[in-house]
């Protein structure tokens, strides 16, 4: 007979995370001025941070789930609430506001696990994770816009692609914002998933 301990089970513990952290990050995203953070001259994007903190604390899946709701709430108000800025137009496409959004989830996971066997350190490994996550939010969501909206995303910021690229011009503005979440996600997630790993101990 096949042991039930073994196959994968959703406990109540990996509801209650999923949900909690899903919930966290739809508040972030409907509430423009906790999601986006002014720090000029920079506005810092902290919605993907209970994504990769919930990826961490529990799992490729959960951390998925919550990239998920990240993902379809971003939809959400590139319909209603940005309707009316130039680019939520491109995030009303799936592939651009969903898919790596759930992908920050498993890039957070894979980074911290096998930080946590290579030099297993807890704080180390966390911040592994952070820099991931927010790598795959940034370079995901952009690198879609390339691929699918390049011209139409240059139109719409007022660009013009004369001596540069808009390779270029898509990645440029993002570069110094990227660092400094990456910052914020590492000040962020690695005393939150310490204290809730000693909790949950």
């Amino acid at each position: 007979m096949e042991n039930i301990q073994s196959r994968p089970r959703i406990s109540v513990r990996r509801i209650a995370v999923a949900g909690i952290f899903s919930a966290l990050t739809i508040v972030l995203t409907l509430i423009p001025s906790l999601g986006y953070i002014p720090i000029p001259p920079f506005s810092i994007t902290t919605m993907h941070i209970p994504v990769i903190i919930a990826a961490v604390l529990d799992g490729p899946l959960t951390g998925a789930f919550v990239g998920l709701m990240f993902g379809l709430s971003s939809l959400y108000t590139a319909a209603t609430i940005f309707s009316g800025m130039p680019v939520a137009p491109f995030f009303l496409n799936p592939l651009v506001s969903v898919v790596p959004r759930i992908l920050i989830g498993l890039a957070a996971y894979y980074v911290f696990a096998w930080l946590n066997k290579l030099v297993k350190n807890k704080t180390v490994s966390i911040i592994g994770a952070a820099l991931g996550g927010t790598l795959t939010n940034t370079v995901g969501v952009l690198g879609m816009i390339y691929v699918l909206y390049a011209q139409q995303y240059v139109e719409a910021v007022g660009a013009t692609t004369a001596g540069k690229s808009a390779l270029a011009i898509i990645f440029s503005g993002a570069f110094l914002n990227m660092l400094v979440e990456i910052a914020a996600a590492s000040l962020i997630s690695v005393p939150v998933v310490l204290a809730l790993q000693r909790f949950k101990k």
